[in-house]
């Protein structure tokens, strides 16, 4: 049986997972090699100016929510979320704007100024996505252990949701016909760090999750429920280890039972891997204990795009700039291009800004605020030599800024911070520099992608957006429930209060089928 768990990374997942465990009467110890808490979904704070090193959109708290209730705790009481309207402002090159709004009438009129013919299907995009969010949901809520999971009645019943043939894009163009309308629902393909002419259609459920449960900003940063969330594994029993890296995970064979860090080794029965799934592999698992996984299959395994960063601490407040804004060139289909199939810096950058000093003052000193810039670039390729590159592309960033409407920012900087792909392979240990992980093409989801189970050696389990079901934090808090889950079964002890709640306003046949395919 053993008692004695072990989790690399403080991540999103790894907390989650640590907070489940903790609460199910496991030893659990959590081993960070940072002195904070969060990996990349942390705060950081410089001259009193405070900044998310990664995301800063916060979705579909449901998931967390119920992790909390599980663990007999209430998120609401631990997190402060704002829900923001508008959710964000869209710029586009050719100086036309959409304000996106959740309230469906003012939606309506938004879109109506761009394209009177698309306002009406906005309904109806929630309406049919409501459906499809309720059907699909199941599959990103189970694990796949292997091919055999594809094969069920109810998955093959999914097929004309899932649409494989399909893009984001393509599925967008049964609702809105205007380029400019159909990317406010199809740039979120780049929280998996995938372009929406690639980007399978089944995400266009990310969109109708921002729309339909809306996009939510923690007062002091997302960094902040990572924060919380250390606190609560915690209560629970779970001890966090700061400053404590993993240099070498040891095995019997191929089963893991210890892990060598900077203090000494840790011994355990089971371990759950929350750091880039890649850079693990290569770094701390000898490449003739992987079948499935090896080096060579890694470097041409499909990576995301990675981000240029720059988070910067300003003089004054932005108040007529959104709390989320998104500049979105006219030629937007090449600089996807550029980013995903020619690895070249563009020439003209896509670039979300957030302003999030708007809604929270505790992010900057009384007089300032803070910006947070992130432009998407290609993860790291021989194309481009960031330290070469890294000041002419800044002054590009600098320049798109001007069409948010920002006045004489070069003089109002009192802070700066950059961080280029080059910097998240080597400071942050992630592979290539891709943020976003293993990309979610058709080849690389449900069974293709590594299992929450890690099915090369024995013990061993995953979370984070390496394994099912992906990127982004309400699918990472997901796969910590689905690992969790497994480790429990394996022992044969209950699992199933850690099942997701099942809606009382969904349909019974789909309820009855998420109960089937659990």
């Amino acid at each position: 049986m053993g008692n004695r768990v072990a989790i690399i990374g403080s991540g999103p997942g790894g907390l989650a997972a640590a907070m489940m465990l903790a609460k199910a009467g496991k030893q659990v110890t959590v081993l960070e090699r940072n002195d904070y808490v969060g990996g990349r979904t942390s705060i950081f704070e410089a001259d009193g100016f405070k900044f998310d090193r990664g995301p800063t959109f916060f979705l579909y708290p449901r998931i967390l929510k119920e992790i909390y209730e599980a663990c007999g705790k209430d998120l609401f009481e631990k997190v402060d979320l704002v829900r923001i309207d508008p959710q964000y402002r869209l710029i586009y090159g050719d100086g036309s704007e959409l304000v996106c709004t959740p309230d469906v009438k003012r939606m309506e009129q938004s879109i109506a100024a761009l394209s009177p013919a698309d306002a009406g299907n906005f309904r109806k995009f929630l309406e049919e996505h409501r459906h499809k969010f309720a059907s699909v949901a199941p599959c990103l809520q189970r694990p796949f252990l292997g091919w055999k999971s594809l094969f069920s009645k109810d998955l093959f019943r999914l097929l004309p949701w899932i649409k494989p043939w399909s893009s984001l894009d393509r599925e967008l163009r049964r609702f809105f016909k205007d380029e400019r309308v159909r990317l406010a629902f199809t740039f979120q393909g780049k929280y998996l760090g995938m372009s929406p002419f690639k980007c399978p259609s089944v995400f266009s459920i990310l969109s109708y999750l921002e729309y339909e449960h809306g996009v939510y900003h923690p007062i002091g940063g997302c960094g902040a429920v990572s924060k919380a969330m250390a606190e609560t594994a915690e209560e629970l029993g779970a001890d966090i280890r700061l400053g404590c890296e993993v240099q070498e995970i040891l095995f019997q064979g191929r089963k893991a039972v210890a892990v060598r860090t900077n203090e000494g080794v840790v011994d355990f029965d089971h371990l759950i891997i929350n750091a880039d799934f890649a850079r693990a592999m290569s770094r701390l698992v000898p490449n003739h204990l992987r079948r499935r996984w090896k080096d060579q299959k890694l470097a041409k395994k499909r990576y995301s795009c990675s981000t240029f960063m720059m988070y910067l601490g300003i003089d004054g407040l932005e108040e007529n700039i959104a709390h989320h804004s998104i500049y979105l060139p006219t030629e937007y289909e090449q600089l996807v291009g550029d980013i995903e199939n020619r690895h070249v810096l563009p020439e003209k950058p896509a670039v979300y800004l957030q302003n999030a000093s708007v809604t929270d003052p505790t992010l900057a000193p009384n007089g300032q605020s803070t910006l947070y810039v992130l432009v998407p670039v290609t993860h790291q390729h021989p194309n481009v030599d960031w330290n070469k590159e890294k000041v002419p592309f800044r002054a590009k960033v600098i320049k798109q800024l001007e069409k948010f409407g920002i006045k004489n920012l070069e003089e109002r900087i009192r802070y700066e911070k950059i961080v280029t792909p080059a910097d998240w392979e080597s400071q942050h240990e992630v592979y290539r520099g891709a943020t976003f992980n293993l990309s979610h093409n058709l080849g690389q989801m449900l069974h293709q992608r590594p299992q929450n189970r890690f099915e090369d050696l024995e013990e061993v389990y995953l979370v984070g957006g390496g394994t099912h079901p992906g990127s982004g934090l309400p699918v990472i808090y997901e796969s910590a429930r689905i690992t969790s889950r497994l480790l429990l079964q394996q022992q044969g002890e209950d699992y199933e209060w850690l099942l997701p709640s099942q809606d009382s306003h969904l349909p019974t046949s789909i309820t009855q089928a998420h109960s089937e395919m659990m």
